[in-house]
C-alpha cells in the first residue's frame, strides 16, 4: 500500500523536526532531513497500524481533565 502524505518540516538548533499534515499527531525528528523522512515513515506505520505486534504492550491511561 502506499500513501502521499504532507510533511511541514523545519530545522532546530539540532534536528530537523516535522509533522504530518493530515495526521498532525504524528511528528518526529532526525539529525539530517534523509533521517527525518525516514523516520517520519516508521513513525506514520507505527502510528497508523491496526494490529499491535506481540512485542508493543498495550496500557490503558486514565486522565484527569
Amino acid at each position: 500500500m502506499e500513501a502521499k502524505l504532507k510533511m511541514i518540516y523545519w530545522k532546530s538548533k539540532k534536528f530537523w523536526v516535522g509533522k504530518l499534515v493530515e495526521h498532525p499527531e504524528i511528528m518526529t525528528q532526525g539529525t539530517t532531513l534523509e533521517e527525518l523522512e525516514e523516520n517520519m515513515k516508521d513513525a506514520y506505520k507505527l502510528m497508523t497500524m491496526d494490529d499491535v505486534p506481540e512485542k508493543h504492550k498495550v496500557k490503558e491511561l486514565i486522565f484527569s481533565v
